[in-house]
């Protein structure tokens, strides 16, 4: 006589699958091994990090600073990343919810991890160090770690092609501002930006100081920052009305940069990103600076 199958293992299994099912922490890993998992992520640079590492299957919908790469565009979207509706959210089905620390507002995330949705969160900060740990983090939530771990080491070769130019072209480290205007009034960045941050590492420094964050043009301080460079993004261009509309802006003609119309201006995702593109965009930058060999 055959002796009775032990179910007790698959028991066990089931009873704590459904345990994190009805808690609503059920992990994407998990969901990953059924083939089930439902990403949306929440900012640009998670999304192309989903994309780069050939995951672009389990997305199910992106915010609407995702517009890289192209394919990006043709997902449905879920609004602005600080404005996200939980109803709109949960009518994607979503397994989880990769995001900026900028993601919220806080009611809506609530909302969402009390139905059931894993919200991944990661914090800001304006590094290459960051793009890796993101990179990993981000492949190991769907599932996809030895991807992240062959993306990383693909982006390490790229930025220590990029520091190598860099250091190539050792002398004098130009000024820049950065402005911005996508939307509404003309800002400039200060400290603790990701302007601030691409600048210095292109090699070259942030012409105003002493603030953080972004603050309304001053034709004053614009001019007493004497700029070599004015940076901006693409989509201030077209906000602006082109370089010469930028420079119609208070003080800014008056600059070096002004004065040579040297109006540097990257697609605002590449620029500011920081996402798997950002070796390149550092390098661009760079040598558009003369600082990169």
């Amino acid at each position: 006589m055959t002796a009775p199958a032990d179910h007790r293992p698959r028991r066990r299994l089931l009873v704590a699958v459904a345990a994190a099912a009805s808690s609503g922490l059920l992990s994407a890993r998990l969901h990953a091994q059924a083939g089930s998992v439902r990403v949306i992520t929440v900012g640009g640079a998670l999304t192309e990090i989903v994309y780069r590492l050939g995951a672009e299957s389990v997305l199910v919908a992106t915010d609407t600073t995702s517009f890289y790469p192209a394919a990006a565009l043709a997902l449905p979207k879920v609004g602005y990343q600080r404005s996200l509706s939980a109803e709109g959210v949960l009518s994607l089905r979503p397994t989880v919810l990769l995001a900026t620390a900028d993601a919220g507002p806080p009611a809506a995330l609530a909302q969402l991890q009390s139905a059931g949705v894993r919200i991944v969160r990661m914090e800001t900060e304006h590094s290459f160090a960051w793009l890796r740990r993101t990179v990993q983090r981000v492949a190991t939530e769907i599932g996809r770690a030895e991807a992240g771990t062959r993306l990383n080491d693909e982006l390490a070769v790229q930025w220590q092609s990029a520091q190598a130019a860099i250091a190539a072209k050792a002398g004098a480290r130009p000024r820049v501002l950065f402005v911005l205007s996508h939307s509404g009034p003309v800002q400039v960045a200060g400290a603790k930006t990701a302007a601030q941050a691409m600048i210095e590492l292109a090699g070259a420094v942030n012409a105003l100081s002493g603030f953080d964050g972004y603050r309304p043009l001053s034709a004053e301080a614009v001019i007493a920052a004497a700029p070599h460079f004015i940076l901006t993004t693409r989509q201030s261009i077209e906000a602006l009305g082109g370089v010469d509309g930028v420079l119609s802006r208070p003080g800014l003609a008056l600059t070096p940069a002004g004065k040579t119309q040297r109006v540097l201006a990257p697609d605002a995702l590449l620029l500011l990103g920081f996402g798997p593109r950002l070796p390149q965009a550092v390098l661009e930058l760079a040598r558009a600076l003369g600082t990169a060999a």
